[in-house]
């Protein structure tokens, strides 16, 4: 699995709510439903892609820098991994 650069992150997860299996995250990044991304952090490193979102409790299909998204995740996350887009 490719190493990242952090000045090439999208996004931080902020909060993780794990009865959910939902990551908030706070992106600096444009973000859409269906690509792949890689949460990486001190003991994270999960590849996935984005299958549903939502901002404020409504559903979105995409969202951008300065939106705090929900984001159902396949793994245990933590605050402060970082946000990757996968090629």
């Amino acid at each position: 699995m490719s190493e990242h650069d952090p000045s090439e992150a999208i996004g931080r997860v902020s909060h993780y709510f794990s009865h959910l299996s939902v990551a908030a995250v706070s992106l600096s990044d444009t973000l859409t439903v269906g690509e792949r991304i890689h949460i990486h952090g001190h003991t994270t490193d999960l590849v996935q892609v984005v299958t549903s979102m939502e901002v404020e409790h409504q559903s979105v299909e995409r969202a951008g820098p300065g939106d705090d998204v929900a984001i159902s995740v396949d793994d245990h996350v933590r605050e402060h991994d970082l946000v990757f887009r996968e090629a």
